[in-house]
């Protein structure tokens, strides 16, 4: 059943790892290489939504708390509050959704801020997910890269991984050194979210709503062009990694738990053919097990 997913990877030139489980059905699943563990890049961010939310149901946050995040302290990033040159002062719950909509880095490091890694280290563990860990939030990620490549400033330590005439900084892509999960632990999340056995009905309501609400629509959703389709995703990305993690529900109701890991031969900031290569991947799964 594989064949075909790894001839897509392949054809564009990555190396890829995947599940898929059909949500009434767990034991119908499509894999490829699914208990590697892999960097998660900005997948991390899901598990650090549920978290949260878990959080949030035993009354030890507040989710209409609001902090002030300043630029000269809060993430960089492309998207979001990163961008913003005044301070913000937001709710801790739209936070969450900025993280998760446009996968804003300063949102999520704010909230990873609230959560502490050793209390989300916990909740994940009573999640049942055995070979996920968050190691570090994105300016965690952005220092160690810098640290690297021995460059002061974030955007040219970036450069150098899309340089394609660059050797890339040794275990930059090895799995021990950042936040990583594997396929399997996360689809295994996002069934048990789905079907509504880790949260509280609000609290299940809310990640859903806000999965189906992210804005990037060219890698998972690109399988699956039809508007009776919904795809509820979260994206991650840095470097030659291109991932998306997400559940693709059809017009008679049946649902798909997917988590699609890619990394590509080259590292530019744009590759079309990859992303459009975790669309068709997806696509081809569903299919087989539909």
């Amino acid at each position: 059943m594989s064949a075909r997913i790894r001839a897509v990877f392949e054809d564009a030139g990555v190396r890829g790892w995947l599940h898929a489980v059909a949500l009434d059905a767990p034991e119908s699943t499509v894999e490829v290489d699914a208990d590697r563990v892999v960097p998660m890049a900005s997948v991390y961010k899901l598990p650090l939504l549920a978290g949260f939310c878990r959080l949030v149901d035993l009354s030890e946050v507040d989710p209409r708390e609001r902090v002030t995040l300043d630029p000269s302290t809060r993430t960089a990033g492309p998207t979001g509050l990163s961008l913003f040159a005044d301070p913000v002062t937001v709710s801790l719950r739209d936070l969450a959704v900025s993280m998760m909509t446009v996968s804003d880095n300063a949102s999520a490091d704010a909230l990873l801020d609230v959560v502490g890694l050793r209390r989300l280290a916990g909740l994940l563990e009573s999640f049942g997910l055995q070979r996920t860990w968050v190691r570090r939030g994105t300016a965690g990620n952005l220092r160690d890269l810098q640290r690297r490549t021995g460059l002061d400033d974030p955007d040219a330590a970036l450069a150098v991984l899309a340089d394609n005439d660059r050797t890339d900084p040794a275990g930059i892509y090895e799995a021990a050194n950042a936040s990583a999960s594997t396929p399997r632990d996360l689809t295994s999340l996002l069934r048990r979210l789905w079907a509504g056995e880790l949260l509280s009905p609000e609290q299940t309501a809310f990640v859903q709503a806000t999965m189906h609400r992210q804005v990037f629509g060219h890698r998972l959703a690109s399988g699956f062009p039809h508007d009776a389709i919904r795809v509820a995703g979260k994206t991650g990305t840095f470097g030659a990694l291109r991932h998306e993690v997400g559940v693709v529900t059809l017009p008679d109701g049946a649902a798909f738990a997917l988590a699609i890991f890619t990394l590509a031969a080259r590292g530019d900031f744009r590759q079309p053919r990859v992303d459009a290569a975790i669309g068709e991947a997806a696509r081809v799964a569903v299919d087989l097990l539909r």
